[in-house]
């Protein structure tokens, strides 16, 4: 019997790679007055709905969403986050 998964997936670039957005984040937030920021990274967080077996199967689909499609993989890291409804 499948359950219903929520998989949260955050995607950011590498460490090696500039992040434009990151720096126009940090320059803003001392603009601002808000001094102390050392460095600011922007990503995208993607909210996934998925019916699976169990956890275990939820992941795999999230693992092979991200390296198929979401993810570019030669500038960008993911990390997954995989919760069953209802508990």
């Amino acid at each position: 019997m499948q359950s219903e998964f929520h998989i949260d997936v955050w995607i950011s670039f590498k460490e090696s790679v500039l992040d434009p957005q990151g720096q126009v984040v940090k320059q803003a937030l001392h603009h601002l007055g808000i001094e102390g920021v050392q460095s600011a990274r922007v990503g995208k967080w993607i909210q996934l709905q998925v019916f699976a077996e169990d956890d275990t199967q939820a992941k795999a689909m999230a693992v092979s969403a991200c390296e198929k499609l979401l993810v570019n993989q030669v500038i960008e890291k993911y990390t997954l986050q995989v919760k069953q409804v209802g508990q």
